[in-house]
C-alpha cells in the first residue's frame, strides 16, 4: 500500500511539472533529474555485473556438457556452480527490474502516441499494448519460427507500422529498448543449439533481429538498445518439467524517456 501512495506521489509531482502548475521549482525538478541519472548509474553498473555473471555462467555450462559427456567426475561440482551462477543471475534481474520501477520522474506516455500505440495493437492480432507502463508485445509465436531468429514477412509489417508511429512528431521524443524473453524449453536441435546455445542466445539474438528490422524502417540507431532475458522473466508459469508456456514466448518493446 505505501508503494502504491509514493507511485501515485510521484505522479501528481511529475503531473504537475508537466502541466507548469508551478508547485514543484525548477531546483526540485533538476533534483529529480539529477536523482534519476544516479539511479540510471546503479542500474548500468549492476547490468555490467549481471552480463559478466552470464559470461560465467555460459562457460560453466559449457564446462558441464563437457563433462557429461566425457563422463568427468567433476560434474556434481559443476552441477552445483551452474545452479549457484543462475540464481545470481536471477537474483541480478530481478534487483534491476526494482531499480528500474523506483526511477523518479517517469510520466504516462503522452495522450496522442499511447491512442496511437492502443489502436495499433488492436488491428494486430501478436500485439498487446500495456499503457500503464509503455510496451508493446510481440507474440514471438507469430514474430519468428520455432527456434529461429528470422523475422517472419508477415510480422515485418506490423513492425513497420510500428516504427511509423515511432518516428511520429509524438513517438521520436523517445528511446525504444527492444526484450527478447523466451518459456524454458530447452533448444535441443544441434542445428539450432550451434546458433543460439541457450535460450539466453535466442532471446537476445530475436531481440537483435527486430532492432536491425526497426532500422531498416528509419529508427535512428542511437535510439534503440537490445536485451535478452531468455526464460528468466516469465509472465505465467510454464508447464512442469520444462514444457514450457506460449504467454512466456515474447519480444517487449519499451517506449521510454531520452536516456534510459
Amino acid at each position: 500500500m505505501m508503494r502504491i501512495v509514493k507511485l501515485l506521489g510521484i505522479f501528481v509531482l511529475c503531473a504537475c511539472v508537466v502541466l507548469a502548475t508551478g508547485c514543484v521549482s525548477e531546483q526540485e525538478y533538476k533534483d529529480l533529474q539529477l536523482q534519476n541519472d544516479r539511479q540510471l548509474e546503479r542500474i548500468k553498473d549492476l547490468s555490467s555485473k549481471l552480463e559478466t555473471t552470464k559470461g560465467q555462467l555460459d562457460m560453466k555450462e559449457r564446462q558441464l556438457a563437457d563433462a557429461k559427456s566425457r563422463g568427468g567426475i567433476d560434474i556434481a561440482t559443476l552441477e552445483k556452480q551452474v545452479e549457484a551462477l543462475e540464481k545470481a543471475v536471477r537474483d541480478k534481474n530481478a534487483w534491476i527490474a526494482r531499480m528500474q520501477e523506483q526511477l523518479l520522474g517517469v510520466v504516462p506516455l503522452p495522450v496522442e502516441l499511447s491512442t496511437m500505440l492502443e489502436d495499433f495493437a488492436n488491428k494486430e492480432e501478436m500485439v498487446t499494448y500495456d499503457a500503464g507502463r509503455g510496451i508493446v508485445k510481440f507474440k514471438s509465436d507469430l514474430l519468428f519460427e520455432k527456434g529461429s531468429d528470422v523475422v517472419a514477412p508477415a510480422a515485418g509489417e506490423a513492425v513497420k507500422a510500428l516504427c511509423g508511429i515511432l518516428n511520429s512528431e509524438q513517438g521520436k521524443e523517445f528511446d525504444i529498448i527492444i526484450a527478447g524473453h523466451t518459456d524454458d524449453i530447452p533448444i535441443a536441435k544441434p542445428a539450432t543449439r550451434a546458433k543460439h546455445p541457450t535460450n539466453w542466445h535466442l532471446s537476445a539474438h530475436r531481440a537483435i533481429s527486430v532492432l536491425k528490422l526497426m532500422g531498416t524502417d528509419d529508427i535512428a540507431q542511437e535510439r534503440m538498445s537490445a536485451r535478452g532475458f531468455g526464460e528468466f522473466r516469465p509472465v505465467a508459469p510454464n508447464k512442469p518439467g520444462k514444457k514450457g508456456n506460449p504467454q512466456n514466448r515474447r519480444v517487449e518493446i519499451y517506449i521510454v524517456p531520452k536516456g534510459t
